[in-house]
């Protein structure tokens, strides 16, 4: 089962940059999407206005922020989910389209696109103190019933090894002592870094800024991930980044399970 998550930074401008085409190439499972800033019916008729038509395989879970044009998550899924769930069910943290969840019989898919601390940190405190704590939360009651496979843009690089330039950025968003705190929950909690589990070395990054050439130097950041539990680590075959992939400022992750 091919699983492939991307931040597509607007999913109607991304279909006039090889979107249907790179479904067709790579033919994933399930595809989690997130920042899509568009409802399902605005990404339909935009699709339509292109003279393009959305794959018949795939099932079609759209989670819009309430904010038009802003922020959202959405799944493509081949096998029917048991199940799905919108938000972490608590109304003060769902407005924005965040967290989409799809149940399989033997797991959980959730699809998130964490909150970005900003650049002049003005919602540090609200991704330390509540959103990173009360995702893991849900998470791992989600964990009680079957395992889960978590992967999204978490706007976080892990560790100093996830970004070209850690030196530079210890008081910039996205590799905060806190925001590093709250994923170093995650994997405390057991939680497996996929791509980690293959590639150890350092260069291997998933968002690059659009100014000074930096993807064409390489001077990027991995804050795209996939986090599976550890009842799911004897049937992880690979991971991989598809670096190559334009489109948007993020490129496309992926796993693989037998």
């Amino acid at each position: 089962m091919k699983l492939i998550s991307w931040n597509v930074n607007g999913v109607r401008a991304i279909m006039k940059r090889g979107f249907f085409e790179f479904i067709a190439q790579t033919r994933a499972d399930v595809y989690c999407f997130q920042e899509v800033k568009a409802t399902g019916e605005q990404a339909l008729k935009a699709a339509e206005e292109l003279g393009v038509k959305w794959p018949k395989a795939y099932e079609q879970v759209w989670y819009p922020a309430q904010k038009a044009g802003y922020s959202g998550t959405a799944i493509l899924t081949k096998p029917k989910p048991v199940s799905v769930t919108s938000g972490m069910g608590m109304n003060e943290h769902d407005s924005e389209g965040r967290v989409l969840t799809a149940e399989y019989d033997d797991f959980y898919v959730v699809n998130v696109y964490t909150p970005n601390a900003k650049n002049d940190l003005s919602r540090l405190d609200y991704r330390h103190k509540l959103w990173d704590p009360l995702f893991l939360k849900y998470l791992k009651k989600l964990e009680s019933h079957k395992p889960v496979i978590t992967c999204g843009d978490f706007n976080t690089a892990h560790k100093e090894i996830d970004l070209a330039r850690p030196k530079a950025n210890t008081k910039s968003a996205g590799f905060t002592p806190q925001e590093r705190e709250g994923f170093d929950n995650y994997v405390s909690a057991g939680f497996i870094d996929a791509f980690r589990e293959f590639e150890k070395g350092e260069g291997h990054y998933t968002w690059w800024s659009l100014r000074s050439g930096a993807r064409e130097r390489n001077v990027g950041w991995r804050i795209d991930y996939f986090l599976i539990s550890p009842a799911l680590r004897p049937r992880l075959k690979k991971a991989w980044i598809l670096k190559d992939v334009m489109g948007t400022d993020h490129c496309p992750v992926g796993i693989e399970l037998k």
